[in-house]
């Protein structure tokens, strides 16, 4: 199978094309990894992924989206994150990635309550424009052209600290209604500054960063960026606009880009059904000429095998099916008689070919 075989980005080799998708745990202390994450991301490289991509991580202590989410602004955050890199690296042969994120308007939220939290709880919430995600949640303060010009700094300190903890990967997260995607839209970004109005104006501040992020790392990382191929609202982000910001990626030397879909306004309806997000990614990926990961409700190695022999992505994200399946990568390889990555700790219960 296709889904069997090794892809290189830069010099970064993955064994087979199934990834681990970033997905947020809500399970850290003061934004610091601990024994959890330790087991989650560990149990996944014994599972034979080609990739793991570490949870949304905050650039600075508002980049969170809830108060136990991961971070990466300290020297402590990093270090308990190069520990689980470590283990990956020193146990399986499995590529470790990090999400560099930014909440902006969608952030300040309680993991217990999953409502976002008063200024005296949690913190201000920061945005391109005075524009709440909801019209429950208080307005989020605009920020200036300062502001901006330190939240790329902020990026590109975090880009420094994960190429340091050991990182494969480093995936700037441009989607889901988070900071960069609230620029991106037409419908959250109405400043009438060189953050604003174009197209190119929009995207500028993705772009900065994406610079940013490359003079920190070298050839032996690979730089993603996931963002959402539309927004299903009227008026607002479409397929065509990440086609057009796909070839601008691609120019400044981002190896992938993980098509998702969503997240930036809300109450739309969103088609959910098998593979939904894959057409996204193909559009992407064939009017753009750029890699890309599919991602959305796939569950099956013969789905995923459908989608890479189709030319519709070169990256198969698993998201909910690798929760309930830590071992879909070998257990897949088994049924199709592939080789995938297996621990000789366990070695007396692999089948027979």
């Amino acid at each position: 199978m296709k889904l069997f075989t090794p892809i290189t980005f830069r010099n970064v080799e993955l064994k087979n094309r199934i990834v681990m998708s970033p997905m947020c745990m809500y399970s850290a202390e003061e934004g610091v990894a601990n024994d959890f994450h330790f087991v989650h991301y560990g149990s996944r490289a014994q599972g034979g992924a080609g990739l793991i991509v570490v949870e949304a991580t905050g650039v600075e202590p508002r980049g969170r989206i809830s108060d136990k989410c991961l971070g990466i602004w300290n020297d402590e955050q990093a270090l308990a994150l190069k520990k689980i890199v470590d283990f990956v690296h020193q146990n399986s042969e499995s590529k470790i990635g990090i999400q560099l994120a930014h909440a902006g308007r969608k952030g300040s939220v309680s993991a217990e309550t999953n409502r976002q939290m008063s200024l005296e709880e949690g913190w201000e919430t920061i945005a391109p424009s005075p524009i709440p995600f909801h019209h429950s949640e208080r307005i989020p303060h605009e920020l200036s052209v300062d502001e901006i010009k330190t939240l790329v700094e902020d990026f590109r300190k975090a880009a420094k600290r994960a190429v340091e903890a050991g990182f494969d990967v480093l995936e700037i997260h441009g989607a889901h209604g988070y900071l960069i995607h609230q620029f991106l839209s037409p419908l959250s970004n109405t400043r009438t500054d060189e953050y604003g109005g174009s197209f190119e104006n929009r995207a500028r501040f993705l772009m900065e960063i994406v610079d940013a992020v490359n003079s920190e790392i070298t050839e032996n990382q690979a730089l993603f960026v996931r963002i959402s191929g539309t927004e299903y609202a009227e008026n607002g982000w479409e397929i065509s606009d990440s086609v057009e910001l796909s070839k601008a990626l691609k120019a400044k030397n981002v190896d992938l880009v993980d098509v998702s879909s969503g997240g930036n306004i809300n109450g739309v309806t969103i088609p959910l059904r098998p593979g939904y997000q894959v057409p996204l990614a193909e559009d992407v990926k064939k009017n753009s000429d750029v890699k890309t990961g599919a991602v959305g409700l796939i569950t099956s190695a013969e789905q995923a095998e459908e989608i890479l022999q189709n030319g519709q992505g070169d990256l198969i994200f698993l998201a909910r099916e690798i929760l309930r399946n830590p071992y879909f990568a070998v257990q897949s390889s088994w049924e199709s008689g592939d080789d995938c990555f297996y621990p000789h700790q366990y070695l007396r219960a692999k089948p027979a070919k």
